[in-house]
């Protein structure tokens, strides 16, 4: 039997989320005749839950320089500003020792809720017919070895490009077939996440609830609702998992101190395991891994998916550049220049969202004391506050075009 006639692109990227969707788009929108393939094991659509995702400023700026942030900031939320508690488990109080005011700059919030529903919709009417899209289908093999990886999808057709790029998650398959192993710490803990609707307005402000147990994180939405991503043990997550919403929504005032008043489950909640994982190389012959795929980190500082935008960023200039100058954009070199651009970023991120887990997640009374001095300090301390929400906002100098909302 003869093997269908490969299909040629300049980039195939597997895995249609935000992160695949937005890197397609820049490519598309950046290189003059660029031929895209965006390869996805379900048909891409609009979600359907309540789930919304952090956006920090400097994220932000990539989807206003590819022109779909107006159409995500008419159903987002900004954050006006951060209150900081910690207590044990017995506490009724939340003593408030660290609060920030959520501008980086007058009028600019550090960081927006931006539900995915509205994330997904701009993304997928921008794309438009600029990328080929193939969903859903699965890929049967890979190879990337030579002047061109070759693809073959489980339907039979064959797909032959310069580079592919692996936006398919932590359980990347791209990566465990390229061989690329990773570093992974099992944090035994439970992410849980819903959406809430509460009694008292939350006038733009996150809070974020250390308890023993992990961090427990209200981020506001659009009118009188709330997103929740609550850090659990994995041995007590299963029992909130098995609630009544009624039970439930009591365990989440009494966690947030009726501080929005009384609660109500707009969703069911949801749980996943939280571990630290980086890839031991972000990058393999012909393969580029961005997103989860790349890293996985704490979700106590909601960096996940804007260090998955930030690859975006990275190696879309990366692509553009070496395309433009005529050079091989698939070839080792020009992918090194990506790995090395945000290996550094990633491994700083890990190193702090892994430090703070561990000095917050525990109850113990000299630990509690020493951590709440800091915090203490660092609220008296405005210089030092204005760095750190620099620093939350993922705003940068000489870093990729895209994070300063200039085109490529």
């Amino acid at each position: 039997m003869t093997e269908p006639r490969a299909e040629q692109f300049d980039v195939v990227i597997v895995g249609g989320g935000p992160v695949g969707m937005t890197l397609a788009l820049a490519l598309a929108q950046s290189a003059r005749g660029i031929r895209v393939a965006l390869v996805d094991r379900r048909p891409l659509s609009v979600p359907r839950d309540n789930r919304a995702s952090a956006i920090a400023a400097g994220v932000r700026r990539i989807f206003e320089a590819l022109g779909v942030w107006d159409a995500m900031a008419a159903k987002a939320q900004p954050i006006s500003a951060m209150r900081i508690t910690d207590s044990g488990l017995g506490d009724i109080a939340r003593p408030l020792f660290l609060q920030f005011d959520g501008e980086v700059a007058p009028g600019e919030a550090f960081a927006h809720m931006v539900p995915n529903q509205a994330s997904s919709g701009a993304l997928l009417a921008a794309l438009g017919d600029m990328v080929e899209v193939i969903a859903p289908a699965e890929i049967a093999d890979w190879r990337g070895e030579g002047a061109r990886a070759r693809l073959v999808l489980a339907d039979g057709r064959v797909l032959e490009t310069a580079l592919v790029v692996a936006a398919d998650g932590a359980q990347s398959a791209l990566r465990q077939r390229a061989g690329i192993g990773v570093i992974h710490h099992d944090y035994r803990q439970t992410g849980l996440v819903a959406t809430i609707a509460h009694e008292l307005p939350h006038d733009g402000v996150a809070y974020e609830h250390f308890r023993p147990s992990g961090p427990f994180a209200s981020l506001p939405l659009p009118g009188n609702r709330s997103s929740l991503v609550w850090t659990e043990s994995a041995e007590r997550a299963p029992e909130f998992l098995a609630m009544i919403p009624e039970q439930l929504a009591g365990e989440i005032e009494a966690v947030m101190g009726s501080s929005l008043g009384a609660v109500t489950l707009e969703d069911k909640l949801m749980g996943f395991p939280l571990r630290l994982q980086i890839a031991r190389d972000f990058v393999g012959p012909r393969l580029a891994l961005i997103g989860d795929a790349a890293h996985v980190v704490h979700p106590i500082a909601g960096q996940g998916l804007n260090l998955g935008l930030k690859d975006v960023a990275a190696l879309a200039e990366v692509i553009v550049e070496a395309m433009r100058l005529g050079l091989d954009h698939g070839g080792a070199d020009v992918l090194e220049r990506y790995q090395a651009w945000r290996r550094l970023d990633t491994t700083a991120m890990a190193m702090m969202t892994d430090g703070l887990n561990r000095l917050f997640s525990n109850d113990i009374a000299p630990v509690r004391a020493f951590r709440d001095f800091g915090l203490g300090l660092v609220d008296r301390a405005a210089p030092v506050k204005n760095v750190l929400i620099r620093a939350a906002s993922g705003i940068s100098h000489g870093g990729p075009k895209l994070l300063s909302g200039l085109p490529i």
